[in-house]
């Protein structure tokens, strides 16, 4: 492995996928019913009583009682007062072992001081938004161009799914075709035209209640790690408008949820020279956690625009950005030049003092620690103790990770398969996602109870700040989970 990237050793996807067929083949083993009930009296209802009251009252005025789908948690959301380093702390009182990291931005750790004290002394001089230009625009920009080699321009927006937006647009004002492609399963934003194929590959619209179906007419999905399931999608789009990009997340569907084969993207980049469609690499996950360069820079390909979020902003609001070659850059300038039609994008917030001063002190402290590495190396522990449990325990749950990008399917949700040729099948594919999805809760809520907070029960993101003595410390709790799920 090239020096300062978080994965140390690539998943073997074969096996990971035969694991993970095998899985979903078997009937679900969750949380034994009576320890349920006893996590549900015992811990939420007598250790987080504070938390509860809270939500209750929330619930009056917030639609399910939180803003924000990652903060929903079986039975009930939890309220958080602190979060620091490795550690998160809930309103009444109790530490958790954060594997969250607020959604994967944060791999210093959460709340990290050296980044925190710059943010107060911006805070006592401009503030956090002035609507004009500051000079950590100019700082934040200049730095990932320096870390990205396939960026030579970036422009800040107020999310990830602003700059998906802004990116399919890009590609149709420079190559004036109108096709966008996507990896199926995966998650670029909740924009109209590209909440299509979402979770699980062959959706299409199933999921994008609201939207109206003539809105993908021009949208397409193809099969993760499948580049002739990729090439006929393309082939086809020549006599129906051209295809002008193809957007994938480089590690996998859902942050790598599918894996991809370690020279996928290769193949990627190859065909979309072949058919003229520009390339597009989602990295709002991956930018900067799988290393400094990107996922980009671990796989050695170069996509003609890159989605950042996430780390971009360090854990601060407003984390989005759209970066790539000049040429294509030119469709997203500001000001009022004339001679080139402009894609329609904006933000007041976008770029504001506090979130690019954030970013940019983040990745400079990211690049002096070797935080990458760092939380590669948590993440190597953390799923290596996970699959010695699994072992222990005989269970059929599959861990694998890419650096600190780790998960643990208990369920299998999203590795369903929805075949849209037999349409008669797949309300009960759907039905069964959902049951699978509700039990992959109730691990959640197990985990929660152990002190461990976690993705949706399947996803865990480890950071700088997870040393081997944190990690021990998790797999104990762990331990403790799976020695109540049905059949151990």
């Amino acid at each position: 492995m090239a020096t300062g990237f978080s994965i140390n050793e690539y998943p073997n996807v074969d096996q990971v996928y035969k694991d993970l067929r095998k899985l979903i083949s078997l009937p679900i083993r969750s949380i034994r019913k009576n320890e349920m009930e006893n996590i549900i009296q015992n811990y939420f209802e007598k250790k987080c009583s504070k938390s509860k009251a809270m939500i209750t009252k929330a619930s009056e005025y917030i639609p399910g009682g939180v803003q924000h789908n990652l903060s929903f948690n079986f039975p009930f959301p939890l309220v958080f007062t602190k979060a620091s380093g490795a550690y998160l702390y809930d309103l009444d009182g109790n530490k958790y072992i954060d594997f969250l990291q607020a959604g994967g931005p944060t791999v210093l750790g959460s709340n990290p001081t050296s980044v925190r004290k710059k943010v107060i002394e911006l805070l006592d001089s401009t503030g956090p938004v002035t609507g004009l230009f500051h000079e950590y625009e100019y700082k934040l920009a200049e730095k990932i161009v320096e870390l990205v080699p396939s960026v030579e321009m970036f422009r800040m927006l107020g999310s990830g799914t602003e700059a998906c937006m802004a990116s399919i647009r890009v590609a149709r004002l420079a190559t004036k075709k109108k096709n966008i492609v996507k990896m199926g399963g995966a998650y670029h934003g909740w924009s109209d035209q590209l909440a299509y194929g979402l979770r699980i590959p062959g959706t299409r619209h199933f999921e994008a209640n609201g939207v109206p179906r003539s809105i993908f007419k021009y949208t397409q999905e193809f099969y993760p790690n499948d580049l002739n399931s990729l090439e006929s999608v393309l082939k086809r789009n020549r006599f129906f408008g051209g295809t002008a990009a193809v957007l994938i997340e480089p590690v996998g569907p859902e942050s790598g949820t599918r894996p991809l084969d370690k020279d996928f993207n290769k193949g990627v980049r190859e065909l979309c020279n072949k058919y003229g469609a520009l390339l597009i690499f989602d990295e709002v996950v991956t930018a900067f956690r799988i290393g400094l360069s990107g996922a980009q820079g671990y796989f050695g390909v170069e996509p003609d625009l890159t989605v950042f979020g996430k780390v971009v902003a360090g854990g601060y609001p407003s984390a989005g950005g759209l970066g790539g070659k000049k040429e294509y850059m030119k469709y997203v300038s500001a000001g009022l030049q004339t001679g080139t039609k402009k894609a329609l994008i904006g933000g007041t917030m976008a770029a504001n003092p506090l979130s690019s001063l954030a970013g940019y002190f983040t990745l400079c402290e990211m690049e002096k620690t070797n935080a990458c590495e760092k939380s590669g190396r948590a993440g190597d522990r953390l799923t290596k103790g996970l699959q010695k449990l699994i072992q222990k325990y005989n269970l059929p749950f599959v861990a694998f990770n890419q650096g600190s990008i780790c998960h643990l399917e208990t369920v299998g949700t999203m590795l369903l398969d929805i075949d849209i040729k037999k349409f008669w099948t797949i309300k009960k594919t759907i039905a069964e996602a959902h049951k699978r999805k509700h039990a992959m809760e109730e691990m959640g809520a197990a985990y929660m109870s152990e002190g461990l907070v976690t993705l949706a029960g399947s996803r865990l993101y480890t950071s700088a700040a997870d040393t081997d003595a944190v990690i021990d410390d998790a797999l104990k709790r762990f331990d403790r989970v799976f020695q109540k799920v049905e059949g151990v």
